[in-house]
């Protein structure tokens, strides 16, 4: 038997047995029940699209992502923290809000543009920081990077990119975001950021939220039915291994660099970050009004909405429930992003009019990168906005500075 064939009765096997069907082995139990159903059935039945003109809505990338990856792989995309009860509430807080359509408004034309950080993008709908590309697809960031360009949308690039920063950005034909996980060590972060501005980026994403860690269960369970020799990619006898492997750590000495999130560091380090670069910088995995209000004494730039799509801690709560005591207390003084759980149009829309300014993603484009790498990538950023439009239309608003609180309610 094939590997690919093996794999495929091995998942076929796991979508029939009890404990998926309990929830216990669910490797993606973030997304909408009936969609999630619909996903197992394509595997038992082996009903999985062909080509990207096959896809009715992302998760049809993710049952091809699913066929294609090694389960460890797919466990790792597909994880969240603990039982993933957070990672199911990123998609369950949606539910929570209804929207307010309105009739006879001449919608024929719909302008989808946003401006962040003094870039315009086409869709407030962006590429969210995901480490590792090349495990799902031989081109990995460049893919991406090529069909950020194509939809000339936001693209934030992972510190763990297994690209450079300076071929992503040539691959783009503008400078990315580049996302930062401080060293313990000052030398090594001033190091990264040198090295991002040099390579033209204007923009820094601290990211924030795992500090504390957090226990990837479902990743784990999957690694167990992996039956590859990975010892062939990861040299466990290396603590370093897995970052000498990524271009942004090229010439850093590892052993000063530490943990990838120091436990130590307190917002006095965003001062001095601040002090240490020209990029504006934003801080990622804000999800109370307190430290929104922090960024704000902290002069940031911008701040990201984000619990890491379910992966950063056990809270229980969606980023679209964090969203509205944060724009309070922002009150627009800078631009506020979301991303964790974001399958729909309908989404990024109940996000824009609880006064997000755009929208990131995670998981859909690597969905779609797995699925068929660069025009994967392309056919989810373009049907994530053929839906936002539509709902646009639906509700009356024509741009996106039209869609408003008017346009929302909380369910009860």
């Amino acid at each position: 038997m094939t590997d690919v064939r093996a794999r495929r009765t091995f998942l076929r096997y796991l979508a029939a047995s009890p404990l998926f069907a309990s929830g216990a082995l669910a490797p993606a139990r973030g997304i909408s029940a009936a969609a999630d159903k619909r996903s197992r059935e394509a595997y038992e039945l082996g009903e999985i699209i062909s080509s990207v003109n096959e896809a009715i809505n992302v998760f049809d990338f993710d049952a091809v992502a699913r066929e294609k990856l090694p389960p460890a792989h797919y466990g790792h995309l597909a994880t969240g923290t603990d039982d993933d009860a957070t990672l199911r509430a990123n998609r369950e807080g949606f539910r929570q809000f209804q929207l307010r359509v309105r009739r006879l408004i001449d919608v024929r034309k719909i302008d989808t543009s946003v401006e962040l950080c003094g870039t315009r993008f086409n869709s407030p709908i962006g590429l969210a920081p995901t480490g590792g590309n090349k495990f799902c697809h031989p081109l990995g960031e460049v893919a991406v990077a090529r069909a950020a360009e194509e939809t000339s949308s936001l693209q934030i690039l992972s510190i763990g990119s297994t690209t450079s920063v300076e071929d992503v950005n040539r691959e783009r034909g503008a400078p990315v975001w580049f996302q930062l996980y401080p060293g313990e060590d000052w030398s090594i972060t001033t190091a990264l950021l040198k090295r991002a501005e040099q390579a033209g980026c204007q923009v820094v994403v601290l990211t924030v939220d795992l500090q504390g860690g957090s226990n990837r269960e479902t990743r784990k369970r999957f690694t167990k039915t992996d039956n590859r020799d990975c010892n062939l990619c990861h040299d466990r006898s290396d603590r370093y291994q897995n970052r000498r492997r990524k271009p942004m750590f090229d010439g850093l000495d590892l052993s000063k660099y530490g943990r990838l999130s120091p436990r130590g560091i307190t917002w006095e380090f965003v001062r001095r970050l601040e002090d240490a670069t020209s990029m504006k910088l934003l801080v990622k995995g804000i999800v109370t009004w307190e430290d929104a209000e922090l960024c704000l004494e902290h002069g940031v730039a911008g701040l990201i909405v984000s619990n890491h799509g379910g992966r950063a801690e056990a809270s229980g709560r969606g980023t679209i429930e964090c969203l509205p005591e944060i724009v309070q207390a922002v009150q627009g003084r800078i631009p506020v992003i979301i991303d964790s759980g974001f399958r729909r149009g309908t989404d990024v829309f109940k996000a824009l009019a609880l006064g997000a300014d755009a929208v990131a993603i995670g998981r859909p484009y690597l969905w779609g990168l797995a699925s068929f790498g660069q025009e994967g990538v392309r056919a989810v950023l373009d049907m994530l906005r053929a839906e936002l439009m539509m709902v646009m239309r639906q509700a009356g608003a024509t741009s996106i500075d039209k869609i408003s609180s008017s346009h929302i309610l909380r369910s009860g």
